[in-house]
């Protein structure tokens, strides 16, 4: 396997290779930063390159391999991170052109344990701006524009975590470290045909990252299958002394031979149908396969709550209070876009009752979907109700339909795998989205590695870059 073919490959068929130094660290490295530079810039997936670091690291794996020192299936692995992760000797830009040239002297917990597993950061990876915050209504929301899908580059990624899809489904890194408040792990990864894991709320620390809301924000990783965000995680999760809100039980990811036995239930949008109707026989047909493997596949419903409201106004709330630095600071607020002006004072307007009551309705809520899942092993959904939008599409308009189970899900702190279950004759990738009880990702994951055993549609690639896309089969 060269190094390019190498990097279009799933972590677990690489790392062997480099463990018994049949692949150089560097020479993956260098070939990561080659894509990087070419392809990974004309999709505008690259906030920044970190060159010199990724040459040294690389050549360190190099240096303990031959010393016959082990570190694990993340090592020699070249990755990103979304650009509000901070990195040492990086631009930490947060997608924003006002934070261009800012630099945090310290790496963020996820990077430090990753350095320690052997894996090779090669890039800070472009995002949506400030992640959203005060929401945004154009895919050009960021300072290195609309981030482009490797399946067709006039199509968007989805956001905020844009760049970290594109990265990872173009073969640009072996997987990269993305971050979700509300779908910002799930769309982009059922756009790109990406394996997206949101983790547990607290699973994994959040030290030197943007916040964005305290009670909402999660990271997790970007990879090519299941399995290897499986393997991303056992690197990343765990107790930290500095965030207060990371779980201090450490992950428990034995592989569950129990998947076909689950209990499945299908969550479905009342409202809007499904723009394309390949998209909906593609979710239809995974759930066909699913009880062929013998799960045992039911309707569910939510209970009827109001999580979309809710979720709101703890976003709103919490949102302002993060960024209360850069609205004080009247050079800096002069940077905000007049949607997130108006927004703002959308959220100032909220009264401290008015949070609370939210978060009292919250915990009611939590305790709602603990009864759900008495009845079910897993909740499965589609990843997003339709495939990858236009780069001039109005997100305000595409993204007005209802989205219960990404807030139930992200307020409850559920954990989350998205992974592909179909193209359509377009060549555009459908996701599917798979979510569990807090602290069971050993659960959702099982399944989607089952699924994964007897599916491809993880195995494919985009085109390669200028080339068009290729229908699907």
């Amino acid at each position: 396997m060269t190094p390019e073919e190498a990097l279009s490959a799933n972590v677990s068929d690489v790392a062997p290779l480099i463990e018994k130094r049949k692949l150089s660290p560097v020479a993956l490295a260098e070939a990561s930063l080659a894509r990087l530079e070419g392809a990974g810039k004309a999709l505008n997936a690259v906030a920044s390159l970190t060159r010199d670091r990724a040459l040294a690291e690389a050549r360190a794996v190099e240096k303990d391999l031959a010393a016959g020192k082990k570190r694990g299936p993340l090592q020699g692995i070249p990755y990103g991170v979304k650009d509000l992760v901070a990195a040492r000797g990086a631009p930490t830009t947060w997608g924003a052109a006002m934070f261009e040239d800012r630099r945090i002297d310290d790496d963020a917990t996820v990077v430090r344990r990753l350095h320690d597993a052997g894996a090779v950061l090669v890039a800070k990876l472009s995002m949506i701006e400030l992640a959203g915050a005060f929401g945004y209504d154009s895919a050009a929301t960021s300072a290195t524009g609309p981030a482009k899908n490797p399946w067709d580059p006039a199509r968007w990624t989805c956001g905020s975590s844009s760049g970290s899809a594109a990265a990872v489904a173009a073969g640009l890194v072996g997987f990269a470290i993305a971050s979700e408040t509300w779908g910002s792990i799930v769309c982009p990864s059922a756009f790109c045909g990406v394996s997206g894991l949101r983790p547990t709320y607290g699973r994994v620390p959040r030290t030197g990252t943007m916040a964005l809301s305290w009670t909402m924000d999660k990271l997790g990783p970007m990879a090519r299958s299941a399995e290897d965000c499986q393997l991303v995680l056992g690197a990343i999760a765990g107790p930290d002394a500095d965030d207060l809100s990371s779980l201090s039980s450490p992950a428990d990811l034995k592989v569950s031979s129990f998947a076909r036995d689950y209990r499945v239930g299908v969550v479905r949008v009342e409202g809007p149908v499904w723009p394309d109707e390949e998209a909906h026989a593609a979710f239809e047909d995974a759930l066909r396969l699913l009880a062929r493997l013998g799960c045992r596949i039911e309707e569910a419903k939510l209970p009827e709550l109001p999580f979309e409201e809710v979720a709101q106004i703890v976003l709103a709330c919490e949102q302002v209070a993060a960024f209360r630095p850069l609205l004080d600071d009247p050079n800096l607020d002069a940077g905000l876009r007049e949607k997130g002006r108006t927004a703002l004072e959308a959220s100032r307007a909220i009264s401290g009752a008015d949070y609370v009551r939210a978060m009292q309705a919250r915990r009611l809520m939590q305790k709602a979907l603990d009864g759900v899942f008495e009845k079910y092993d897993v909740l499965i959904a589609p990843g997003v109700s339709f495939v990858a939008t236009p780069l001039d599409a109005s997100l305000e308009q595409a993204f007005s339909g209802p989205d219960p189970l990404g807030a139930a899900g992200n307020l409850a702190g559920l954990p989350c795998v998205t992974i592909p279950c179909g193209f359509t004759r377009a060549g555009l990738p459908v996701g599917m989205q798979i979510v569990g009880r807090p602290l069971e990702e050993r659960r959702i994951l099982a399944l989607a590695r089952l699924y994964q055993q007897r599916t491809e549609w993880h195995d494919r690639r985009p085109p390669a870059p200028g080339a068009a896309p290729k229908p699907s089969a």
